[in-house]
Formats: structure tokens, sequence, C-alpha cells
């Protein structure tokens, strides 16, 4: 079974799906712990905003949806721990899966950015196709 699964959380309803999949995955093992990653992407040109203050707002959102899984998680004997990190979504997902040893990542097939999906490619397929380890896309 799995050891340490990242979840990728957006705090959109397949991320939260795929949050219960992971947890549904760790408690059956008994042995799996959660990383829940949200991560900010900082807008890029929009001047007239003071992207610190987006930033930490954004984060601070993050911050209690990952508060609120957590103890959902524990709830359920789960250990998990949260986390938010500033960059692009899928760079970040697959560094930090690989910095932290996880052996699953869970992400859910649609978030947020749709534009993102539609210009660039989903962020779950650049994390499916970038990953060291094995990925879980939650459709």
């Amino acid at each position: 079974m799995f050891r340490k699964i990242l979840v990728a959380f957006d705090g959109s309803p397949k991320s939260y799906e795929a949050f219960d999949h992971a947890l549904e995955l760790a408690s059956m093992s008994r042995q799996a712990a959660i990383l829940a990653l949200s991560v900010v992407q900082p807008p890029e040109s929009l001047y007239f905003i003071e992207m610190d203050d987006v930033v930490e707002r954004v984060s601070r959102e993050y911050e209690r949806l990952l508060a609120e899984l957590a103890e959902k998680a524990r709830e359920k004997d789960v250990t998990v721990e949260t986390r938010v990190a500033i960059g692009h979504p899928a760079s970040s997902i697959v560094q930090t899966a690989r910095e932290e040893g996880c052996d699953l990542i869970v992400i859910g097939h649609k978030g947020k950015s749709m534009l993102e999906g539609l210009l660039l490619g989903s962020v779950s397929r650049r994390v499916a196709s970038e990953s060291h380890c094995s990925v879980t896309i939650v459709k």
C-alpha cells in the first residue's frame, strides 16, 4: 500500500473528491499519511493590484479550507499535514511530492483554472506526465 499520499487541493468540487479518495485509501491502509497541498499561483500581469495582498488573501483562504480537511482526516485517525505553496500548480505539486517522498499523488480532473486547461493543458495532465510516482486523477 501507500505510505505518503499528496493530495492537490484548490477548493474545487473535484479537489474535495480527490481528498475524500485519498482519505479512504489512507484509512484502509492504516499506515498512510496525507499531505494536502494547495498552490497559490500569483497573478502575472495585474499591475494595478498589490500582488502580495492577493497571494496573502488566497493563502489564508487555503489555510482555512485545509484546516477543515485536516479535522476530517483526524476524525478517521489518519495523519495529515497541510501546506500552502506559491508557484505554478503542476510544478509545485510534482516538486513537493518528490521532496517529501510521496508514493502517490491524488488530484481532481478539473480544478478552478479551466482557462489554463484550455490554453496550456490541464494541471492534472502535467502532474501525471511529470511525476516520479503514481498519480490518481479523480473524475
